[in-house]
């Protein structure tokens, strides 16, 4: 991640950035880091042929992108600061007027703070 700021800064360098530029920038960094696979071998599957299987996992990453901007919008109103416990006293009201758990919300805002989809399994994949 450092490496990618470091590049992002670098090119913008040729004049003074404002604190405001930096912290768009190292905001959008942050956010590209996180959705970057962790290693080719945790996300490669195998081959398949089968029609059902491909819709299934185009079905998945779907999901975990939905869940992604959910939980993006989770860590509006309880920001990565809070406890989970703090959060849910935050999110429970708002998850049930948009159709979700209280687990569901948690799981999605603590995938939008980590960028780990095994946050999301078990609840929502």
């Amino acid at each position: 991640m450092v490496d990618l700021i470091t590049t992002r800064l670098t090119a913008a360098a040729d004049q003074p950035l404002p604190p405001d530029a930096v912290r768009a920038l190292v905001h959008q960094a942050v956010t590209d880091a996180r959705h970057l696979p962790t290693t080719a071998a945790q996300r490669a599957l195998p081959a398949t042929t089968d029609p059902h299987i491909t819709e299934m996992r185009r079905q998945v990453d779907r999901l975990e992108a939905l869940a992604g901007d959910i939980g993006r919008l989770m860590l509006e109103i309880a920001p990565a600061y809070l406890t989970d416990s703090q959060a849910a006293r935050r999110l429970g009201i708002f998850a049930a007027e948009i159709g979700l758990t209280l687990e569901e919300a948690l799981a999605d805002r603590r995938y939008a703070i980590s960028g780990d989809r095994r946050a999301l399994v078990g609840i929502v994949l």
